[in-house]
């Protein structure tokens, strides 16, 4: 048996891992299998999700920003149509504080915030900054304060001891701004600026992530990184072509030691760890 901590509530799975079932509720995420709204979300709790992500602007390399009022816009109608029918773990994709409160004042749980608070902005395809970030020590109280818990990802190329030492400095100012340990999670940040080999061995490596003394959140879903290991032709492949690479590599992750997996399969990915279950 799982037990983790989510914002206020304590869940529970038999399998390994958590399932957190992605809702971009934008129109330019890179899978577009993802993009919805409302519907979506209700369709991946019927599929059984432990976890909604819902996200008002895209990650993806080349996005279009979006202001704070636009995210707003998109998420707010999601959580609240959501918590009409469920208490499920809502984590909310943003940079922004802004978006962040709302989205907690009307049901949210958990920050997930691709510049881990660092007030260094989003990251390009290539690592570099490409936005300012709310301040971050502001942001660091926030969730010290709500009892939220955070996602700390880790954007730009980096092996897996640079992606360790610094999302263990990031944990170390979240904790020294009253985040309370158990609130905590970390995202070694797969695909974001990083080569074919340093992916690679953070999906090989998630326990050796800030030594494993947080859950370690996996994102790999249909990621071009996927389709290299599938060998595929690069011309040729789409993020339509990744699921069965996916549900490998996720199983493989899992088996490592990762304790959430960020899909936009939700079935098919629980399905997987209810296999890895029955024959453990």
């Amino acid at each position: 048996m799982l037990q983790l901590q989510f914002g206020l509530k304590r869940a529970v799975t038999e399998r390994a891992a958590f399932v957190m079932g992605i809702v971009n509720a934008t129109p330019d995420s890179f899978y577009a299998g993802s993009r919805g709204g409302i519907d979506r979300a209700l369709q991946l709790i019927d599929e059984g999700a432990d976890i909604l992500d819902i996200g008002g602007e895209s990650t993806r390399p080349g996005y279009t920003p979006v202001s704070a009022e636009e995210e707003i816009s998109r998420v707010i109608p999601i959580i609240q149509a959501v918590r009409k029918v469920s208490s499920i773990p809502i984590s909310i994709d943003t940079t922004k504080l802004e978006v962040f409160k709302s989205a907690f004042a009307v049901g949210a749980d958990i920050w997930n915030d691709v510049t881990a608070l660092s007030g260094a902005g989003k990251a390009n395809a290539d690592g570099t900054a490409c936005s300012e970030a709310e301040p971050s020590r502001e942001s660091a109280v926030f969730i010290a304060k709500s009892g939220a818990s955070v996602i700390l990802m880790h954007s730009g190329a980096g092996s897996v001891s640079e992606v360790s030492d610094f999302l263990g400095q990031r944990v170390v100012f979240c904790l020294a701004n009253g985040v309370s340990s158990p609130k905590i999670i970390v995202d070694p940040g797969i695909g974001f600026g990083k080569n074919f080999e340093q992916n690679v061995a953070l999906i090989r490596e998630p326990l050796a992530v800030c030594g494993g003394r947080y859950p370690v959140l996996m994102a790999l879903s249909r990621k071009r990184c996927i389709g290299e290991m599938c060998e595929r032709n690069p011309q040729n492949s789409s993020a339509e072509d990744r699921l069965a690479g996916t549900l490998a590599a996720d199983l493989i992750s899992v088996q490592n030691g990762s304790k959430i997996i960020r899909v936009h399969d939700v079935s098919s990915a629980i399905d997987t760890l209810n296999v890895m279950k029955n024959l453990r």
